[in-house]
């Protein structure tokens, strides 16, 4: 039974993308007992990085927009349309249209795991999420806030980051 269910779940992986069929079958090879051909892989860096930099490029090029809250732009935004907006434009990714339903769709990931192109959620906790910016490397984000669109640290004194999550880039949400 406990194979089958292995089974069921690795096929389900490969059907949605979350692996290749390679990984998984070298995954059931191993004799290393540990290896679990169930557990998710991630995208080789080069899509990735290449994901990230078409992202970017969008949100680098509205810096300076205008925030309005419930905008979702072309020109202007608020944080979660500005994250929305990027995303579709730059990776044809549909992000959920508020900062809270951002939060809950994806892997959340620890500041010590960030990388480039992950969001970066503020509030009061995980379940009061107020603001949501993109992770660009270095300590910094870019995001829509009552500055406009602007570079900045994620750890300024005005924020208070409650939780990071990594955007699934490798299906339309």
């Amino acid at each position: 039974m406990k194979k089958l269910v292995k089974s069921i779940a690795t096929i389900a992986l490969v059907v949605s993308g979350a692996v290749t069929l390679a990984t998984t079958t070298a995954a059931a090879d191993s004799t290393d007992a540990t290896t679990d051909p169930t557990t998710e892989t991630t995208a080789p860096a080069a899509t990735k990085n290449t994901t990230f930099k078409s992202v970017y490029k969008v949100a680098k090029a509205h810096l300076g927009a205008s925030y309005v809250y419930g905008a979702v732009g072309p020109n202007v935004f608020d944080c979660s349309g500005f994250t929305s907006y990027i995303y579709r434009k730059g990776a044809n990714v549909t992000l959920p249209r508020t900062a809270q339903a951002q939060f809950n769709a994806y892997k959340h990931v620890k500041y010590a795991n960030i990388k480039k192109g992950d969001l970066v959620f503020f509030g009061g906790s995980k379940y009061s999420i107020s603001h949501v910016g993109m992770y660009i490397g270095k300590g910094k984000m870019i995001d829509a806030q009552n500055r406009g669109v602007v570079r900045e640290a994620v750890h300024a004194p005005w924020w208070h980051a409650v939780g990071y999550a990594r955007v699934d880039t490798t299906s339309n949400n």
